[in-house]
């Protein structure tokens, strides 16, 4: 299957295909529920791995993406592979664990696209490699700047705009397995994380009047950049993989595709809710 977002193949004949026989418009209907036609979002950390297959698998789906990130010329790769598929692109540099970002992604989206309908909340940083016990004042302040507070004022400013929408919206958080349990040497991303889950459940308990949704995905092992350092040493990976029922690392579009799912009418009645994606490492 070409791209992310799921299409209705031609079956091996059996039981279940008989089933489908006579009904194949009720199939697309359901399959219309994957659709974001229509829709603005805003994927933040837009430019690579994760942030950019969740801004593809969007624009697959019909939607037109912003995407903000630090770096432009990665902004302006991933923007032409929206285009690509049909949709509007809008690549934004701003940094979202400061206010000044913020303003600009706001006032950006605002003004080219008039409101947001789906936020992505992706964009993190590790400063830390170490215990704990280890990690600096600024260090410290650095992850929290851009794993936690950055999410949660973004989140206040878009909601802002889908209120005067009016007609709801939904926000999915990029958090990690790292917020379920400690891992050596990233425990402070982890806490970062921890702390993004529980803001999903208190801003879908505090959203739900207004039509919005917050979900969360949490990661566990991705070949990404990101995490390169991790999956490049031949007996860490090794390990990983010894607890992973799948057997082998996850991608950047194994994320998409549950965020696509969130971000849908598909979900219209999750929220508050975190999907983890490790392949079964938590088994």
């Amino acid at each position: 299957m070409n791209g992310i977002f799921p299409r209705i193949i031609e079956p091996s004949p059996s039981p279940l295909r008989e089933s489908w026989l006579g009904r194949e418009d009720e199939i697309i209907m359901f399959m219309e529920q994957f659709r974001l036609d229509g829709k603005v979002a805003l994927v933040t950390g837009g430019s690579r791995g994760v942030g950019r297959a969740v801004a593809l698998a969007f624009a697959e789906a019909g939607a037109d993406v912003a995407i903000a990130a630090r770096k432009m010329p990665d902004l302006e790769s991933t923007a032409a592979e929206i285009e690509k598929l049909g949709r509007k692109a809008l690549p934004i540099s701003a940094h979202i664990g400061r206010k000044e970002g913020r303003e600009r992604v706001i006032e950006t989206v605002g003004r080219e696209f008039g409101h947001i309908d789906v936020l992505v909340n992706n964009a993190a940083t590790n400063t830390h490699y170490g215990p704990a016990m280890a990690i600096g004042e600024d260090a410290w302040d650095k992850i929290i700047e851009a794993n936690l507070k950055g999410q949660l004022f973004l989140t206040q400013a878009v909601v802002k705009l889908m209120r005067q929408h009016g007609k709801g919206g939904t926000i999915v958080n990029v958090a990690s397995d790292g917020g379920f349990r400690p891992y050596p040497n990233i425990g402070i991303y982890g806490v970062t994380k921890a702390g993004l889950i529980m803001l999903t459940q208190v801003l879908a308990q505090e959203l739900g009047k207004d039509n919005i949704r917050v979900n969360a995905v949490a990661p566990g092992w991705l070949q990404t950049g990101f995490s390169r350092i991790v999956w490049e040493n031949p007996k860490t990976l090794g390990d990983i993989l010894s607890h992973t029922a799948t057997g082998r690392l996850g991608q950047a579009e194994d994320v998409a595709g549950a965020v696509l799912l969130l971000a849908s009418d598909a979900s219209s009645h999750i929220s508050g809710q975190t999907i983890v994606i490790e392949g079964g490492y938590f088994i």
